[in-house]
């Protein structure tokens, strides 16, 4: 192992609180070509145990600091081939511990284009400029006369010269920029202005029209509203780094720095005019927006980064909701004019019929609808209904609510399934191959139906993106969002485990060790030979290699295959292990399986050999105790009021059961059947101080509320887990939210509302709400 990847390794270690061993095991494992859920799950002896999280970091990190190294090696190259590389400047080269270090000691040495210091040196100025810098005693018009040449023919020529370049030395100074940029990031202080005229078209952002708070302390959510704002030309965004420092007695923190730096006391000497005036230079003109923009971009980062998590953490719940399971399924696309699209489809998701009904407004065929749907449920023995929650969903509900009474033998079961995505995949490449002749709008109804069955193997067919539970995810960094869901998908996935012989060709692709191609491979053996019966089967698949077979065969399961083991997470590399248990007590696979009595009663000590630890016995006996157990949790499902379809149906005080369908850094939205989701802002979801509603609520999750505030025009809903919570009058004075929340008896709500005002006080401020009521139409 090189110097380098020991540095990295330690580092890492340190900054994960793990043993280097384990780091650098997991390094080897990665670099071999291994996925995070493979590592995860089968080389727990060689990490010492590190999950998914962990080894997701452990990745990012490395490839931050690989890269910190790459260019590292290359600006000390640069360096030593302008012969400027000294043993000081080597040693801070090698100690910078990120990036921004890194530019900052290169600045000094960075080819770029003539500048007026350049061009100052170039005409013989630089002593004039160390001569006044070193002894302010001097006058410098007349040092100025000094340098006086063909190019250079009056005093101001000269000292304007000499003050370029000292303005560029002070901006290239490493160590000056690391205290100022310290100094900015604690002081300083982000302010939003509305531009001149912008005030009726962005109204949504009337909030920040005249906004000011330490930068520091902007949330994620609120930094990405003003940003929007901005690059809707609607606000103005400074950093102001020195608060403040406009008033006439107060001169410039970080102007003070400067002097300090370089032991510049300004009094009565000659060349302390010349020489403040250069350090404001320096500051205004040089550095201050070098260092706004820097730090700008910094925030922007962390709140992309915060908002990214945001949706990870949303999309992972939705990914493992609870499945309905393997049931044939009536899935209604529901609309008014157009009508309501019906597809069913069996057990495995396979497509049985379709139809197309008009129960709704202009039409009005309620009955002949419901002698339609209950004809496809006898038909084909359906045993849920799955509506899809958009336009005419609760009219929707209703018709399917008489039909299940109608026909109570069938012992049929309405379910209200989110229709996020579900749009996207109809008009998918995916989509148009599978049902080639299939109108758009019932590809949507099947998607809804597979849903419910199973949302995990039916949202991945969707990008990630268009599922429509972040948080401003247009807004931020696109590359780094797709690669963490990305990696969300491939964790939900992997935690499953899928289904050789029914899975599509989108769920395989997120299998460990799969791409596309091998995909769409398995998919093309098994139409042509069949189901697999076994495991080893798939090394028969094309271009499917040993290391591939590696990474996905533990992930893959064969149902009531030719190997009971096969439908298990055992990986077939351990399945010596599992054959030396059942020589060892003389019984067969099939006796050990779930028997809860014998597993326990095993001592996982005496199986441990040279090729698997405690770590993955322990891992194996719990497979076999529950071989193939499903890590989601079991399906429930929300009942929404009756009466209650529309926002204007809604009353304060009201308490409805609806289900979590977002969870923002604010709050969480909740779906409770009005074609609007409603907010429980983070101070009302509990009576305890929450730092992170996540901390509190899942997307998926059942929940009881009660109604707040309802803003029939702009479609507000205020809503409150807290149901002891009483909602504001009437005539509330709307200009102070915060004000009618801190009136609240419980002390640990007061404290939540002023750490959050200004964003959600009350109702649901305009820039977050327009963000996240157009969610579910992506």
């Amino acid at each position: 192992m090189t110097v380098v990847n020991t540095q990295i390794i330690n580092q890492i270690s340190e900054e994960l609180a793990v043993k280097s061993e384990q780091v650098a095991a997991a390094v080897a494992l990665l670099d071999e070509g291994s996925t995070v859920p493979f590592i995860a799950r089968y080389r727990k002896e060689k990490t010492g145990g590190l999950d998914d999280t962990q080894l997701r970091n452990l990745d990012s990190r490395l490839s931050y600091l690989r890269e910190l190294e790459d260019r590292r090696a290359v600006i000390i190259k640069s360096i030593t081939e302008q012969d400027k590389l000294t043993p000081e400047l080597k040693t801070k080269l090698l100690a910078a511990d990120n990036k921004t270090r890194l530019e900052d000691l290169y600045l000094p040495y960075k080819p770029k284009r003539r500048t007026k210091g350049e061009i100052a040196k170039e005409q013989g100025l630089e002593p004039l400029a160390n001569d006044l810098f070193n002894n302010p005693m001097l006058t410098p018009e007349a040092e100025a006369t000094k340098y006086f040449n063909d190019t250079i023919t009056d005093e101001k020529a000269a000292l304007d010269g000499a003050k370029f370049i000292l303005m560029e030395r002070i901006a290239e100074e490493a160590d000056l920029l690391n205290k100022i940029r310290r100094t900015v990031r604690k002081n300083g202080h982000l302010e939003s202005k509305v531009i001149a005229g912008k005030e009726k078209e962005g109204a949504k952002f009337q909030d920040y029209f005249e906004h000011s708070e330490l930068a520091t302390k902007v949330p994620s959510h609120r930094l990405l509203a003003m940003l929007r704002g901005r690059n809707e030309g609607v606000l103005q965004l400074t950093l102001n780094a020195d608060p403040g420092a406009e008033a006439p007695v107060r001169e410039s923190h970080c102007e003070a720095i400067i002097a300090h730096h370089f032991d510049l006391n300004f009094n009565q000497k000659p060349a302390d005019k010349w020489l403040k005036t250069i350090v404001q230079w320096a500051w205004k003109i040089k550095i201050s927006l070098s260092v706004e923009n820097e730090l700008m971009t910094e925030l922007r980062e962390k709140a992309e980064v915060e908002a990214i998590r945001v949706f990870a953490k949303n999309l992972s719940d939705l990914l493992m909701a609870a499945p309905a399971g393997a049931k044939t399924t009536i899935g209604i696309d529901p609309g008014f004019r157009t009508g309501c699209k019906i597809a069913v489809v069996d057990k495995t998701g396979k497509l049985l019929d379709t139809a197309t009904i008009f129960p709704h407004e202009p039409q009005n065929h309620w009955d002949k609808s419901i002698r339609t749907i209950e004809h496809l449920a006898r038909t084909h023995k359906a045993e849920l209904i799955a509506i899809g929650n958009g336009t005419a969903s609760r009219e929707t509900d209703k018709l399917a609510a008489e039909v299940i009474k109608k026909a109570n033998e069938l012992n049929l079961t309405k379910i209200m399934v989110s229709e996020a995505g579900a749009s996207v995949y109809s008009a998918s490449e995916f989509a148009a191959n599978e049902f080639p002749d299939l109108d758009v709008s019932i590809r949507g109804a099947v998607s809804i139906a597979r849903r419910l069955q199973d949302p995990l193997a039916e949202l991945v067919k969707v990008e990630p993106k268009s599922i429509g539970v972040g948080q401003y995810q247009h807004d931020v960094s696109q590359n780094l969002l797709s690669k963490s869901l990305e990696a969300v998908v491939e964790d939900c996935v992997n935690a499953v485990g899928v289904d050789l012989n029914t899975a599509s060709v989108p769920l395989l692709t997120r299998v460990s060790g799969l791409n596309k191609t091998l995909a769409n491979n398995i998919v093309k053996f098994r139409d042509e030979h069949g189901r697999f019966n076994n495991r080893k089967e798939l090394k028969k698949v094309e271009r499917l290699g040993p290391k591939a077979f590696e990474q996905c065969a533990g992930f893959l399961k064969i149902a009531n295959g030719d190997n009971p083991l096969d439908a298990s997470s055992v990986h077939p590399e351990a399945y010596p292990v599992v054959k030396n248990i059942i020589e060892t007590h003389n019984r067969a696979v099939d006796d050990i399986i779930a028997n809860h009595a014998f597993l326990t009663s095993l001592n996982a000590n005496d199986y441990i050999n040279d090729s698997f630890g405690l770590l993955t016995i322990k891992d194996i006996v719990k497979e076999l105790e529950k071989p193939g157990r499903d890590p989601r949790p079991e399906f429930k499902t929300a009942t929404f009021k009756e009466g209650v379809e529309k926002v204007s149906d809604l009353q304060p005080s009201m308490i409805l059961e609806g289900v979590i369908t977002n969870v923002t850094n604010f709050g969480a939205f909740v779906d409770i059947g009005v074609h609007q989701d409603g907010l429980v802002h983070i101070s009302s979801l509990t009576d305890k101080f929450v730092a992170d509603p996540s901390e509190v609520v899942k997307a998926g999750d059942i929940v009881k509320v009660k109604v707040l505030e309802v803003d029939v025009n702009r479609k507000r809903i205020s809503l409150t887990m807290r149901l002891e919570e009483q909602p504001k009058p009437v005539n509330a004075n709307k200009k102070a939210p915060t004000e009618n929340r801190t009136q609240q008896k419980k002390a640990p709500a007061q404290k939540q509302n002023k750490q959050n005002n200004g964003a959600f006080g009350g109702m649901v401020n305009s820039a977050f709400a327009d963000a996240f009521a157009n969610a579910k139409k992506k």
